[in-house]
């Protein structure tokens, strides 16, 4: 099953792509941090295209919470900042909520 890794691929784009526009506005780097966040975003995009999934709302749906958890990860890895109980209890909610959009039997 590739949904996961693709997500997590997808997640990874986006928020890195998203971040280098962070650094440019909020951090004051160079503008030329927006050229590998525009090609950040389009495999973002490429990725969550590749998803299996009848409806592409439903694999936003499930992105979501994968998007969450990821977004984490990258705060504590990338920015130094561990996240707290709540925010593992939330992303803990959001990726059970993930997996039953990816994984529930469907007669379709």
């Amino acid at each position: 099953m590739w949904a996961i890794p693709t997500y997590l691929l997808a997640a990874f784009a986006e928020i890195g792509g998203c971040f280098a526009f962070w650094a440019w506005l909020r951090l004051g780097r160079s503008p030329l941090w927006l050229f590998p966040g525009i090609a950040s975003l389009a495999l973002f995009a490429w990725a969550l295209t590749r998803v299996e999934a009848d409806f592409a709302g439903r694999a936003y749906a499930a992105y979501g919470g994968i998007y969450i958890l990821s977004s984490l990860v990258w705060m504590w890895a990338v920015e130094d900042s561990q996240p707290d109980r709540w925010d593992a209890l939330g992303a803990a909610f959001s990726v059970m909520g993930a997996l039953v959009i990816i994984f529930a039997p469907r007669g379709d």
